[in-house]
C-alpha cells in the first residue's frame, strides 16, 4: 500500500508543478458586476500563454512541421492553429440579445447574436497550384471553418463563401501580425451564423481545452443547468500572438444571471448563481482569483471579506482562501426597479426592416448618441445575397433634417447572387446629443425552392450590423489591415501603440432581423406528396398480396364434444 501511494505521488508531481514551467503560463478569472437593474453579469476568462511561440509561416506549409509539445496549451487547438497557418482566431458562440441601454458595455465586446468566426490569415506558397490552391487563404478558411466545426459541435461549417466578408475598418486585430519575407499582407475574413444555438454540445469540448478541465479551479462553476437557464449566455475562443509574449489562447465564457426571477432580492452567491462552490484550486495555475465589483452609492456586505480592494473591486486570491469557497453579497436595502436607469452605452442603435413587399423595401437605422461630444462610428453591414442594398437610395438625416456631410467615407462591395454577401462600410459623425437615422432601399431576391429553409415560413435571418466607435485620438485616416503589419523595431512599437488603441474601441452589435422573401405554398406539395404516397402504398400492396399469398378453406373439427363445422379463410405464404 505504501508503495503504491509513493507511485501515485511521483506521478502527481509533474502535474503539481507544471505551472513552474517556463514555456507555458495558465491563469483564470472569473468577474462578477452587477447590473443596474439588478441583474448579475459573470465573466470567466481562462488564458494560456505559450511563451516565445510564433504563428506558423504559410510559406512553408508543404514543409512537414516541427513537433508540438504542450503540457497547459490545448492540443487540439494548436494542431488546428499549425496545420491552418493561423495568426488570429476569434470564435463566438452566443446565445440572447445583449441589452446595451441597460446593462452598459459587456466585459467582452464580442456578443453578436449566434456564432460569428473571423480569422487572419497570410497567404501561402504559390507553388501549391496558385491562388486557388489547398494552401491559399480561402482554402485554409474553409478547412478551418471545418475543423473547428468539429472541435466544438457546431454549425460553423456552414459559414460557406455565401456568408464569408472581407471588411476592412470595423475588426482589428487585438495581436500583432509577423511580416514574413516574400509574404503578402495579411488577409481578414469574417462570418456569422445569427441562427446557431448554444447548447451542452458545445460547452462540453469548451471544457475539454482547460488543463484541470471542470475538475477543480473556477471551471469548476460552469454548471450548464444554470448557465443555460441565465437570460444570456456566450462563449467565446480567442487567439492571438504577442511579439513581447508570444502565442496566447483565451477562453471566456458569459452570463447574465437575474436573481430577482426567484427570490424577492438581489442578494446573490456562488451557490444561487452557479449551484455550486470553488471545492478545489486548479494546481496548474499560476493565477487563480474571483473579483468583484463592489457597489459604489449603495449599502452592502460581502462574505468572506475579499484578499484585497483595487480600484472598488474585491479580489479573492484562491491561493490564500480557504476551500471551499463561496462569496455571498447581501444589499441591505431594498431593490426599486423604478430607479433603474436607462443610456448605460453613450450610443443607442436601433435597426429594423420595414416594408409588407416580398420583393422590396426599406431598411432603416437610427444611432442616439446623448453624450455631450460628437462620437465618431464604423458602420459595418453584411447582408447575404438574399437582401441586396440599393446605395443610392441613401438618406442621412438628424431630426428630420438631411446631413450628408455626416458620411465621411463609404466603402461598399455588392453580392453575388448564390455565391457572395454584401458589405457596406461607413464613417460617420454622430453630433452631441441627437439621433443620426440612415435609410437605405433594399430589394429581396426571388428564391428556387430548394433554398428555402425547412421552416421556410419563418424567414430568413439576417447578421445584426455593428457599430465600431472610433478613439478620440484616432485621427480622420481609417487605416485598412497593412496597418496592423509590424516589419522592424520602429513598427513594433507602433503595433504595440495600435494594440491599446484597438482595446480602447467599443462594438455594439445589433440583434438580428427576420426577412420574409417570397415563399411559395409548400403546403400543397405537401399535400400531392402525401396522397401520392398513399395511392402507391395501397397498390403497392395489393400486387404484393396477390403475388405471394393464396387463400384455402379449412375445416376445423369438433372441440369440447359439440359439433361444429367452421370455414376459415386463411392466408398461406407461398414458398
Amino acid at each position: 500500500m505504501r508503495k503504491s501511494r509513493s507511485l501515485l505521488a511521483l506521478c502527481l508531481l509533474p502535474i503539481c508543478f507544471s505551472h513552474s514551467f517556463s514555456g507555458e503560463t495558465f491563469n483564470e478569472e472569473l468577474t462578477i458586476r452587477g447590473l443596474p437593474d439588478g441583474r448579475v453579469a459573470s465573466r470567466f476568462e481562462f488564458s494560456t500563454l505559450l511563451h516565445g511561440a510564433t504563428p506558423r509561416n504559410p510559406q512553408n506549409l508543404s514543409a512537414e512541421d516541427n513537433s508540438q509539445h504542450y503540457t497547459l496549451f490545448p492540443l487540439a487547438l494548436g494542431q488546428i492553429l499549425r496545420e491552418y497557418a493561423v495568426t488570429e482566431l476569434h470564435l463566438t458562440l452566443n446565445a440572447g440579445k445583449w441589452d446595451y441601454d441597460r446593462w452598459g458595455y459587456p466585459e467582452e465586446p464580442d456578443v453578436a447574436t449566434g456564432a460569428s468566426l473571423w480569422a487572419w490569415m497570410a497567404e501561402g506558397s504559390a507553388a501549391a497550384h496558385g491562388p486557388t490552391g489547398r494552401h491559399s487563404v480561402d482554402a485554409r478558411w474553409r478547412d478551418l471553418r471545418n475543423a473547428l466545426a468539429g472541435l466544438f459541435c457546431a454549425s460553423i461549417a456552414s459559414l460557406d463563401e455565401q456568408r464569408t466578408t472581407s471588411p476592412a475598418r470595423a475588426f482589428t486585430p487585438l495581436g500583432a501580425l509577423p511580416a514574413w519575407p516574400q509574404s503578402p499582407p495579411h488577409a481578414f475574413r469574417h462570418a456569422s451564423l445569427p441562427s446557431e444555438n448554444v447548447c451542452t454540445e458545445n460547452l462540453t469540448p469548451f471544457l475539454k481545452l482547460l488543463p484541470c478541465k471542470s475538475r477543480s479551479g473556477l471551471a469548476h462553476l460552469l454548471n450548464p443547468h444554470r448557465l443555460f437557464d441565465a437570460d444570456w449566455h456566450g462563449m467565446g475562443l480567442h487567439v492571438s500572438w504577442r511579439p513581447e509574449d508570444g502565442v496566447q489562447v483565451r477562453l471566456t465564457f458569459q452570463s447574465v444571471s437575474d436573481p430577482l426571477r426567484t427570490v424577492t432580492t438581489r442578494d446573490w452567491s456562488l451557490s444561487s448563481l452557479f449551484d455550486r462552490t470553488i471545492d478545489r484550486a486548479c494546481p496548474v495555475a499560476a493565477l487563480s482569483r474571483v473579483v468583484v465589483t463592489l457597489p459604489m452609492r449603495e449599502p452592502y456586505s460581502i462574505h468572506p471579506e475579499p484578499s484585497s480592494n483595487a480600484n472598488g473591486r474585491g479580489i479573492f486570491d484562491l491561493a490564500g482562501q480557504p476551500l471551499p469557497l463561496d462569496i455571498s453579497m447581501h444589499w441591505l436595502e431594498p431593490f426599486q426597479h423604478a430607479t433603474i436607469p436607462a443610456g448605460q452605452a453613450p450610443l443607442s442603435v436601433r435597426r429594423m426592416l420595414r416594408g409588407s413587399a416580398q420583393d422590396h423595401g426599406a431598411l432603416a437605422v437610427s444611432i442616439a448618441n446623448a453624450g455631450p461630444s460628437p462620437v465618431r462610428v464604423v458602420y459595418l453591414e453584411t447582408l447575404p445575397w438574399i437582401v441586396h442594398l440599393y446605395l443610392h437610395t441613401l438618406e442621412l438625416t438628424v431630426d428630420g433634417v438631411p446631413r450628408a456631410d455626416l458620411l465621411e467615407d463609404i466603402s461598399y462591395i455588392a453580392p453575388v447572387p448564390h455565391g457572395r454577401a454584401a458589405t457596406l462600410e461607413a464613417v460617420l459623425t454622430i453630433p452631441a446629443r441627437s439621433t443620426l437615422s440612415l435609410r437605405f432601399g433594399v430589394g429581396r431576391a426571388f428564391l428556387r425552392y430548394t433554398e428555402h429553409p425547412p421552416d421556410a415560413q419563418r424567414g430568413s435571418e439576417l447578421p445584426g450590423a455593428v457599430v465600431v466607435l472610433l478613439p478620440s485620438g484616432s485621427g480622420n485616416k481609417t487605416q485598412g489591415a497593412g496597418w496592423w503589419v509590424s516589419t522592424n523595431k520602429g513598427a513594433l512599437q507602433r503595433t504595440q501603440t495600435q494594440r491599446q488603441e484597438q482595446q480602447q474601441q467599443r462594438r455594439i452589435y445589433t440583434p438580428a432581423l427576420l426577412v420574409d422573401p417570397a415563399t411559395p405554398d409548400f403546403s400543397m406539395p405537401y399535400n400531392v406528396i402525401i396522397f401520392t404516397c398513399t395511392l402507391v402504398a395501397f397498390i403497392f400492396r395489393t400486387v404484393f398480396n396477390g403475388l405471394t399469398r393464396r387463400f384455402a378453406i379449412l375445416n376445423v373439427p369438433p372441440v369440447d364434444g359439440r359439433l361444429a363445422l367452421q370455414t376459415h379463410a386463411l392466408s398461406i405464404n407461398k414458398i
